[in-house]
């Protein structure tokens, strides 16, 4: 396939700024920052504190809006963000396989990058949560702020599946790309056939686990996206086809939500995640196309790319921490006794834009020190062997399970314990054996360089 499709890039593109190689998609950066400042926007102002004479109330503004469902079909940004990632993924895979790397070499790599600055969120929430226990937080209390800081750990679990799936799912997209994409298409719609189905069934159970099997078909499609965009599938198009496309895709969901099964919020397809995801994606990646010249004369201003290198060096720590700081922040302003305005007010709108500067400032400053967790090395010490391919199926199903839980049941004490210890063992199990001392052969010493240069 890479034969039929032009490179991401397009012809005639302007060189990137220095230090930048000018084969680099910089418009892919762009998006998955842009996807993160839209995250942090809407997580804060899903959070409305009241202060009265009862006590503290916790709530959600945007859902009063009339409009905030029918705009989630357009802020909704977490299918682009797999699609970029497809994008990141099929790239960095045919990177390690021409350097010698195999499937064992890529999975690894992927659970120390997500694994262990993840860790380190974990052992906080579990000191945190175990000291406010002993320090007699009402459990009330502290299970809304306990649940609030681990919502946004589901990526984790789905980020995780999309790439264990990257080697296979590179094979079927070099082999049979379109009949890939159809598979996966028809995989999600017959899950939510499945599962709405039985949504009054007869027998009382619960249907939505069924979902869960589109974590597997709704991301991995919006995944598989993302491949063809790396391949420079959605260069062939003139603009005016991606726009008349992307509006095909808005079309397709009115019937879909409107009439159809599907909620209108698309926020609340998301867990488990539904078809019209991938209706919603589609359309941001060709809206994207659409817009690329413009987006390509953005990124070489050298302020975005300043942006963009800070956020986007520590885009998976910003993601994690995000949450937990912005609830920090807002007991902090109750600790102050600051003024906590009628939330969906004018004086709560006005002073939204203070807060989320306020809530980067913090997030910024707490990930200085924790990025080195994200941005450390993956390689192999020199002499020491890679894991057997068996430690790295187990880790990486050991590095699932946490945040699969917490987002069937919420982050709490427990969870957070437990959830810490089996995070602490995948990475133990992917880090690679020490160096055998006796180790000194020539032969032993060329294949320690070949692993290395693999990894």
């Amino acid at each position: 396939m890479s034969s039929t499709f032009r490179s991401g890039q397009r012809r005639g593109t302007p060189r990137s700024l220095a230090g930048v190689p000018a084969s680099r998609d910089l418009v892919v950066d762009l998006i998955r920052v842009s996807c993160m400042f839209a995250v942090v926007a809407v997580h804060l102002l899903m959070m409305g504190i009241s202060v009265d004479g009862s006590g503290i109330g916790v709530g959600n503004p945007l859902t009063s809006l009339s409009w905030f469902a029918q705009g989630t079909w357009f802020g909704q940004v977490m299918p682009l963000f797999f699609v970029v990632g497809g994008f990141a993924s099929l790239t960095s895979w045919r990177s390690l396989r021409r350097k010698g790397g195999d499937a064992g070499d890529y999975l690894r790599n992927r659970v120390l990058r997500l694994v262990r600055p993840t860790v380190a969120l974990y052992a906080f929430l579990a000191i945190t949560l175990w000291t406010a226990t002993a320090a007699g937080v009402p459990s009330g209390l502290l299970t809304v702020i306990a649940a609030g800081a681990g919502v946004q750990l589901w990526f984790l679990a789905a980020y995780l599946i999309c790439q264990a799936m990257v080697p296979t799912m590179a094979k079927f997209h070099e082999a049979a790309p379109y009949r890939t994409v159809a598979a996966l298409a028809a995989g999600a719609a017959v899950v939510d056939v499945l599962r709405l189905g039985l949504e009054h069934n007869p027998w009382g159970f619960d249907s939505n686990p069924i979902g869960l099997v589109n974590m597997v078909f709704v991301w991995g499609l919006l995944q598989q996206f993302g491949f063809f965009y790396a391949d420079g599938f959605f260069n062939r198009f003139a603009r005016w086809k991606l726009v008349a496309a992307a509006v095909g895709c808005y079309v397709a969901l009115v019937p879909l939500t409107h009439v159809g099964p599907y909620p209108v919020d698309m926020l609340t397809s998301q867990n488990p995640p539904m078809f019209p995801l991938i209706l919603v994606g589609l359309a941001h990646v060709l809206l994207v196309k659409a817009a690329y010249p413009l987006l390509q004369r953005a990124v070489q201003l050298a302020w975005i790319q300043k942006v963009m290198f800070v956020v986007g060096s520590r885009a998976m720590t910003i993601y994690l921490w995000h949450l937990p700081l912005i609830i920090a922040m807002f007991g902090i302003a109750l600790v102050l006794r600051l003024p906590f305005p009628e939330p969906a007010s004018a004086e709560w709108w006005l002073s939204r834009p203070l807060f989320y500067v306020a809530a980067w400032v913090l997030v910024l400053l707490v990930s200085t020190p924790l990025v080195r967790l994200e941005l450390a090395s993956t390689a192999l010490a020199p002499g020491a062997a890679r894991p057997a391919i068996w430690r790295i199926a187990v880790a990486t199903a050991l590095a699932i399970i946490p945040p699969f839980v917490v987002m069937r049941t919420a982050l709490d004490t427990a969870n957070a314990t437990w959830g810490l210890v089996l995070l602490v063992v995948a990475v133990a199990l992917v880090t690679g054996r020490r160096p055998d001392r006796k180790w000194k052969t020539p032969v032993a010493l060329e294949r320690v360089a070949q692993e290395r240069a693999a990894s």
